[in-house]
């Protein structure tokens, strides 16, 4: 056992994700909770989101009642990509129990955690708390990229028309040009979901435009 966990640290430690890549399929693939403190520490640290994507994906193939009290106090960690990984790994696993500590990282100072807190809020939130939730959500229309913005109006249309309708006309009559602008955005994506994709093609063709596009090569 011990030995098998030393080779996973190994390989983890090896600078060619490659490597790193085959060693959390091969955790995933025979999962041995002894492997679980040395995955979620490896989340934290992890620079390349094809690992990062794969050790999510080894976690949820441990007991989930093993892996969400160890995932749980990384949402307290400093570094930002634990907290991040930690509600993304929470998002996937799905357990209602943990709403309320997924609930403090809406107010995260990290935009990369709190796109991932929108995610994980939307698909934990209890029914009673989908209102809060929506004007929460709602405060931060019109700000940050691209890319966050994407992610905001995903948070919003995963909560369902019912819920975020009052809270977007209320907006739309409120808010700047930003704000209204991306209300438009939601809107587009509670009509058709598949326009996630089209955003995403726009602003990828934005990106490349600014020469903004950097080699995802690990």
């Amino acid at each position: 056992m011990h030995g098998a966990m030393s080779a996973l640290t190994t390989a983890l430690a090896d600078p060619r994700s490659s490597v790193r890549l085959r060693a959390v399929m091969a955790a995933g693939t025979h999962p041995d909770p002894a492997d679980l403190d040395v995955l979620v520490e490896q989340c934290a640290v992890e620079p390349d989101f094809f690992v990062r994507d794969m050790l999510t994906w080894a976690l949820l193939r441990l007991p989930a009642e093993a892996v969400v009290p160890r995932v749980l106090p990384e949402l307290e960690r400093p570094l930002p990509q634990a907290r991040s990984q930690a509600l993304h790994t929470l998002s996937k696993i799905g357990d209602p129990a943990v709403w309320p500590s997924v609930r403090p990282s809406l107010r995260d100072s990290d935009v990369g955690v709190l796109r991932a807190a929108w995610r994980t809020a939307a698909a934990l939130v209890p029914d009673a708390e989908r209102d809060a939730l929506a004007r929460t959500l709602a405060e931060h229309l019109g700000r940050g990229d691209q890319e966050t913005r994407l992610s905001l109006s995903r948070a919003l249309v995963a909560l369902g028309e019912d819920v975020v309708r009052p809270v977007l006309d209320d907006a739309s009559a409120h808010g700047s040009d930003d704000v209204r602008a991306h209300v438009a955005e939601v809107d587009r994506l509670l009509r058709d979901p598949d326009a996630a994709s089209a955003l995403a093609v726009e602003r990828a063709r934005r990106e490349v435009a600014l020469g903004r596009t950097r080699s995802a090569k690990g």
